[in-house]
């Protein structure tokens, strides 16, 4: 595993992206964090890259981990734009785009906004949608006790409590958090993505924590529902990051992806 710093160029003006990078070669992967910050994919982007032949890229958004986030870089679809150009700058097509949490809907996003870079979409628990009947849980009014409750099928061992923290560590919560809120909104979905989900054309795989409470299963099957042709599969003692709680059924759903794309 390595880490570097790549600037993408913009209309807007130049961003720094710490990338991760697991993998000697192979098929590129573009890994995309939730709100609980790049730890929550890292480990498992080391582990895709064992065990099937990945180039998993894993950046970090600004504002993210003590980085820095311009004023402009605020919502989902700049974001996505700024990993768009990420993928031109590297010159990478035919990517796998996998997403946790908001990641996914960054993904999401990616996928509509360049198709052409984006050959498969991976979306696990993803965020976004606007469901009258499967309302997303109002994150940030949340207690940390709460948000273990309602994240993890055991929230044991999970819980954190900031007050015991660190102040540095303290300092990069509170930035995820604001940074957290700029690209999704207190909200952490758009009325207008469900229709817009419709314009995805690459094969899509949508996987689900059971005992999600962040957003439920039911959320999750709006949300492919939304999406062409997309599959959708639950991952058993999982909550909202399966990819964490249950990693070895969700690499079990990509090697089914690799199987049928028939990837080498």
């Amino acid at each position: 595993m390595s880490t570097r710093t790549i600037t993408v160029t913009t209309p807007s003006g130049d961003v720094p992206l710490t990338i991760t990078e697991s993998g000697a070669g192979g098929r590129p992967v573009l890994l995309l964090h939730g709100g609980a910050g790049p730890d929550s994919v890292t480990g498992f982007g080391d582990a895709l890259a064992g065990r099937f032949p990945f180039r998993v890229l894993s950046p970090v958004y600004p504002g993210f981990s003590g980085t820095a986030r311009p004023g402009w870089l605020d919502s989902m679809g700049t974001l996505a734009g700024v990993l768009g150009g990420l993928l031109e700058d590297l010159g990478l097509t035919d990517v796998i785009v996998a997403g946790s949490s908001v990641g996914g809907w960054v993904a999401a996003e990616l996928a509509l906004a360049a198709p052409e870079r984006v050959g498969r979409l991976v979306l696990i628990d993803p965020a976004g949608l606007d469901s009258a009947d499967h309302p997303i849980a109002d994150f940030f009014s949340l207690t940390p006790d709460q948000l273990a409750d309602l994240s993890w099928a055991n929230p044991e061992g999970h819980r954190i409590d900031p007050a015991a923290m660190p102040e540095a560590q303290r300092a990069i919560l509170l930035g995820n958090r604001e940074a957290l809120l700029a690209y999704g909104g207190r909200s952490m979905a758009d009325p207008a993505l469900a229709a817009r989900l419709g314009g995805i054309t690459a094969p899509t795989l949508v996987i689900w924590g059971e005992a999600d409470r962040i957003v439920t299963p039911g959320y999750g099957k709006e949300y492919a529902a939304a999406i062409p042709g997309a599959v959708f599969r639950m991952v058993p003692a999982a909550g909202h990051l399966p990819q964490l709680e249950n990693p070895e059924a969700v690499l079990g759903l990509f090697g089914e992806l690799v199987t049928a794309a028939g990837y080498q």
